[in-house]
């Protein structure tokens, strides 16, 4: 007989995280998460959601000698302004069984009904998109940083309950100095080059950590605040600076200016996964000192592409490709030990990045889905809407 037990003491939230390290123990690929990265979101001191009103809920699924076969979340998020109020499912694990999964589906289903909500996405995670969003399901490839990584049947699980697709999310990846374009774009980007009044470069010593808030706040906030729904101000930009620092390399932190204003970004860090592999998800002591090492002696060979953008009056008329020539240009001169790039969570509903990213020869390496489900069963499903 199997048991669903919420999570509620100490006991329990180790139990949810070490359940998921005995689920993948066989799996190379799998990465352990850090475990203050999940227990976080869980924690009303450090996850800003719930003073917003937020709520979320973990659960146990436990089978008839009390050996834990499954775990799940839910949440409702203040944030989500959608068609019909949804909620969100997430953190989802669960043996190779499809009744102990539809259990947990049904068990986060009913809490959010309870809640007042009308449908569910899922595997979803309780703050932003970046991390720990959507099922893996092609390139099982090991995980960046902060990405899911599951096994292959959770698919069949989640379209076999009825979860469709709402949107999918490519990771695209390519060789760092192999960079090929096509022939129109660097035809542009000579022009573009060539004109004294644009300017490419890494920001070096104190601009990096004096105006990158600055910078970045000013090209976000045109060119990405209508489709991520929000502007950022620039203590948020240094806030992001500052959870940067540990690992950040100046050289992978990228802007081009117009007449000294900033009009472009490409925001890269070290793939840092390949170095918290080697902590066992314990950011201690020791698993500081293992980062620390391995960030010294065998630092990562890919690095992770965050984000990119263009003020949308110079979108299209070729300042991506005089960045990524300029880039491309930069690396080879420094010569920088980073093999590969990958750029995370390209949605299919943004044809414009994914555009971009095949422009420039990267092709699609990982794929995740979201998926929604409706509670009710007749009302027509609608996928997310396409950005112009």
């Amino acid at each position: 007989m199997m048991q669903i037990v919420e999570v509620t003491t100490t006991a329990d939230r180790k139990e949810f995280l070490n359940m998921a390290v005995r689920l993948y123990k066989q799996e190379k690929n799998w990465i352990r998460p850090l475990d203050n990265d999940i227990e976080g979101l869980f924690d009303p001191e450090t996850n800003k959601l719930f003073k917003q009103g937020g709520k979320a809920i973990r659960w146990l699924l436990k089978d008839g000698s009390h050996q834990t076969i499954g775990r799940v979340a839910a949440f409702v998020n203040p944030k989500w302004k959608e068609q019909q109020p949804t909620g969100g499912l997430g953190f989802f694990e669960c043996i190779n069984n499809e009744k102990a999964a539809f259990l947990l589906f049904d068990t986060a289903k009913e809490w959010l009904a309870d809640q007042g909500m009308e449908a569910m996405d899922g595997p979803v995670n309780f703050g932003e998109r970046d991390k720990w969003w959507g099922l893996l399901v092609d390139g099982f490839d090991p995980p960046n940083y902060n990405m899911p990584w599951n096994f292959s049947y959770y698919k069949d699980f989640f379209e076999s309950y009825g979860f469709q697709i709402y949107f999918k999310q490519y990771t695209y990846m390519r060789s760092v100095y192999n960079v090929t374009i096509h022939s129109k774009m660097e035809e542009r980007a000579k022009e573009i080059l060539a004109n004294p009044d644009f300017n490419f470069r890494y920001l070096k010593g104190k601009e990096l950590w004096e105006k990158f808030p600055e910078y970045f706040m000013k090209v976000y906030n045109k060119a990405w605040a209508r489709h991520m729904g929000k502007t950022i101000s620039e203590r948020e930009a240094k806030l992001i600076l500052s959870k940067m620092k540990p690992i950040i390399d100046p050289k992978l932190v990228y802007f081009g200016f117009h007449k000294g204003e900033p009009v472009s970004f490409f925001i890269n860090i070290p793939e840092i996964n390949q170095l918290f592999k080697h902590v066992n998800g314990k950011l201690n002591l020791i698993g500081k000192l293992k980062f620390l090492w391995h960030k010294t002696f065998n630092p990562p060979n890919k690095m992770l592409g965050l984000v990119f953008g263009v003020v949308p009056e110079l979108q299209g008329k070729g300042v991506e490709s005089a960045m990524i020539i300029a880039y491309r240009n930069m690396i080879a001169k420094n010569k920088l030990h980073y093999k590969t790039i990958e750029m995370n969570w390209i949605g299919d509903f943004n044809p414009k990045m994914m555009r971009v990213c095949e422009q420039l020869n990267a092709n699609i390496h990982k794929t995740h889905h979201t998926y929604r489900y409706l509670f009710d069963r007749s009302k027509p499903f609608v996928r997310h809407k396409i950005f112009d």
